[in-house]
């Protein structure tokens, strides 16, 4: 397939029927698994993802604990059915290494991590499928599997992608056909409520003219997707009641 492809026709709809600031559908549950202290599972159009989170819990290795504030390990890994790639490692190579850092990244932005010193809370995220837009949908499945566990936060951390169809018209929350189709991608974590952005990653460099309103796309998308996550959040609550330390979180 050739990159750069018209991805929008001239009846302003893209290839999967969205039209530019259309998310894909995303659908989500809090609680999934009983042997963590908080789980989630996130569906974002075709990519799939499950999240779960321990602790806090004494550290394991004394030598690394802080005396001021909670560890946070993340974990990202893909099944091995989650790709067409075959010959890929889903595991521990070195794109999950860096997808680990980036979501520890993000939710260290939000864990009130001094809340818990001497303490350890780790994030593990496992992609069912891959179909675009793979670490957004981690972060903000890892965001309902915190609240679930009842670790307090500031606020969402959220995250989405964007990029520009023929040309100059900016799009939300990329498919796996339009990455590969299209042009640049634009990976954005961000808190919607305070507006602040903790992670901001390029596939390929943007032109000047065009970085801006992009980037525009994706808090955007991170503002939708923050009350997508909410209202879940709150259907959760009134279904099995109040997490411990819900209401230390920003609503």
């Amino acid at each position: 397939m050739s990159r750069n492809k018209e991805l929008i026709s001239k009846i302003g709809l893209r290839l999967d029927g969205r039209r530019a600031n259309e998310l894909r559908r995303i659908r989500c549950k809090l609680g999934v698994f009983t042997e963590p202290d908080g789980s989630a599972y996130l569906e974002q159009g075709l990519t799939k993802v499950l999240a779960a989170v321990y602790g806090p819990h004494q550290v394991r290795n004394r030598s690394k604990a802080q005396h001021d504030a909670a560890i946070v390990n993340c974990q990202f890994s893909m099944a091995v059915f989650s790709t067409n790639e075959r010959k890929r490692r889903p595991r521990g190579d070195r794109k999950s290494t860096e997808l680990s850092m980036h979501l520890q990244q993000a939710l260290l932005a939000v864990i009130k991590i001094e809340l818990y010193p001497w303490s350890q809370i780790d994030v593990y995220v496992e992609v069912l499928h891959a179909d675009g837009g793979i670490y957004p949908a981690c972060v903000n499945a890892a965001t309902l599997a915190l609240i679930d566990a009842g670790i307090p936060i500031k606020e969402y951390v959220c995250a989405c992608t964007a990029s520009l169809a023929n040309n100059d018209i900016p799009m939300l929350d990329i498919s796996h056909q339009e990455e590969v189709m299209g042009g640049p991608t634009l990976t954005v974590a961000a808190l919607p409520i305070s507006g602040k952005i903790v992670l901001m990653e390029m596939s390929q460099r943007f032109h000047l003219d065009h970085l801006q309103k992009v980037l525009e796309k994706a808090l955007q998308g991170c503002r939708d997707i923050k009350q997508i996550l909410d209202e879940a959040v709150r259907l959760h609550v009134r279904d099995v009641g109040c997490s411990t330390g819900w209401a230390n979180t920003t609503s």
